[in-house]
């Protein structure tokens, strides 16, 4: 029994923060060098009051519209954004779309890595017998955390929502091989200081302040030390991605498509130099939706099946890296 991808759909928020936008703001930004470095032109962002689950939900809409809800038997939703403290937003979705009792839910919290350990979960329990079809969720809407006035963030990122059906397969598709690893000594390159139970937030955390690039936030903003992170992805996805390979007796030149996060263009870039991928096998798709997080794979791999650059009979290849730091590859195939 082997785990396959089986259906895709997404939400994006409806309002549109394009450059120009940024640039009326901040007047002083160098946005065309801003768009040149991390490949973003515009980005989704969730309206006040608008939270992951309500995208969750317009995505779970377009999936329930030609798949039967009736068939899932379990809920994994991925998020850094959720609701409530408690519960999670598993239980919420059920709830919202009155699915059966007798399922499974949990959240975990997990970033820009968190569809492959989405998939990796989903795999487990198909392939123990536990489950057969298994909805998993990522959603995240870091709008909410990013001090406006931050730069480094501000640009990169949009909220978004995806929803995947991982199904049970006889066949000789799907889930072939991953490789997940965490590298916690780099916890702190990117992370939202105050908020939880070691420093909760306060009028103290609240106080904005800048940086020496001349980035402004609170501790209760996100804080994300670009350049470590980029070194990170560098020194550590590379070697991963080589590995998997290797361990399957694969080479780059037996993958179809590549499919990373889509962290920014000056990230994608150096991954495809130092692998030294041919474009014509990377999925690009950051341009008008940004950084969407845990989203990012599932719209990218959605975007490329609509684009007709995925096909029966394929080998695709699926990195993450992020918070945490975490970094995951995967191969699939179709």
């Amino acid at each position: 029994m082997n785990a396959i991808i089986k259906h895709i759909e997404y939400y994006l928020p409806e309002r549109i923060v394009s450059n120009n936008d940024l640039r009326n703001e901040f007047p002083a930004w160098d946005v065309d060098k801003i768009q040149t470095k991390s490949g973003v032109a515009s980005r989704h962002i969730a309206a006040s009051g608008e939270t992951a689950l309500d995208l969750s939900i317009k995505a779970c809409e377009k999936l329930f519209a030609t798949y039967d809800k009736n068939e899932i038997d379990g809920i994994i939703y991925c998020t850094q954004s959720p609701d409530y403290i408690m519960p999670s937003n598993s239980f919420l979705i059920q709830r919202h779309f009155s699915l059966s009792e007798n399922l499974f839910c949990y959240d975990f919290n997990h970033a820009c890595t968190g569809y492959i350990y989405g998939l990796m979960m989903a795999h487990s329990y198909i392939r123990s017998g536990i489950a057969k079809k298994i909805l998993l969720i990522t959603a995240d809407t870091y709008s909410k955390y990013i001090n406006p006035a931050d730069r480094s963030t501000r640009v990169l990122f949009g909220d978004a929502a995806a929803v995947s059906v991982i199904e049970a397969t006889e066949k000789n598709e799907g889930i072939i091989d991953l490789q997940v690893a965490t590298y916690g000594n780099g916890y702190d390159k990117f992370m939202i200081p105050a908020g939880g139970a070691r420093l909760p937030q306060s009028a103290e955390t609240a106080i904005p302040k800048a940086d020496l690039y001349g980035n402004i936030r609170s501790k209760n903003d996100i804080k994300m030390d670009g350049m470590a992170v980029w070194s990170f992805i560098n020194s550590k996805v590379p070697d991963q991605i080589r590995g998997l390979l290797e361990r399957n007796q694969l080479t780059l030149a037996d993958i179809d498509l590549v499919v990373f996060h889509q962290a920014s263009l000056m990230t994608l870039d150096s991954l495809i130099k130092i692998l030294n991928l041919d474009m014509d096998k990377v999925f690009i798709n950051i341009r008008e939706l940004g950084n969407t997080v845990s989203a990012s794979i599932p719209i990218a791999l959605k975007d490329a099946m609509d684009a007709g650059r995925i096909k029966n009979n394929q080998r695709i290849l699926l990195s993450g890296f992020g918070v945490g730091l975490a970094y995951g590859t995967m191969l699939i195939n179709t």
